[in-house]
């Protein structure tokens, strides 16, 4: 018996370790910002929204859309017409590194599809570019729930459509 209570003792030891490591619960956010699409033909805004989850003080995902306000002015040829953002959904992997109680850098890699929208000579045409996306940005938090975000996002669309250099900046809000 008295054997069989050390052995108990001893492995519970191993329990210590484990119990002084903290579990972190996800965190939850939602963003709200204008983000400006430059391309090589034109430059277009959109209000941008993004829900996340940060599953890890590290690693997170998330997910997001916009939507084209405006359009730009383009002369194809030498016939002027028109490009629009109508709108685009992407999807994210996003991993983080907190620097201060305050400041997050992230990097992020994910999937998307923008649709556009052009017309020129009375004749307009739709198209749906899919792209793999791959970024950088910092949070600052204002404060538990609030923040300001800024990042960088490279639009590479596929089957040798181009690209599109994406800046913006958001409203964070924490759940």
């Amino acid at each position: 018996m008295r054997n069989i209570l050390l052995a108990t003792a001893a492995l519970s030891l191993f329990a210590v370790p484990a119990m002084a490591q903290t579990v972190t619960s996800p965190t939850y956010y939602g963003t709200l910002g204008y983000t400006q699409l430059d391309t090589d033909n034109a430059d277009l805004g959109a209000v941008t929204g993004r829900v996340g989850a940060k599953l890890h003080p590290n690693f997170g995902v998330e997910a997001e859309t916009s939507f084209g306000v405006g359009h730009d002015d383009v002369n194809v040829a030498g016939v002027d017409g028109k490009v629009e953002h109508r709108y685009d959904v992407a999807g994210y992997a996003v991993a983080s590194l907190p620097v201060t109680s305050n400041i997050d850098l992230f990097a992020r890699a994910g999937y998307g599809v923008t649709e556009v929208k052009g017309s020129a000579a009375g004749i307009a045409a739709s198209d749906h570019l899919t792209s793999w996306n791959y970024g950088a940005g910092a949070t600052y938090n204002l404060d538990a729930q609030n923040g300001i975000r800024a990042d960088y996002t490279y639009r590479d669309f596929q089957h040798d459509q181009g690209g599109a250099d994406t800046y913006a900046l958001s409203y964070v809000r924490k759940f």
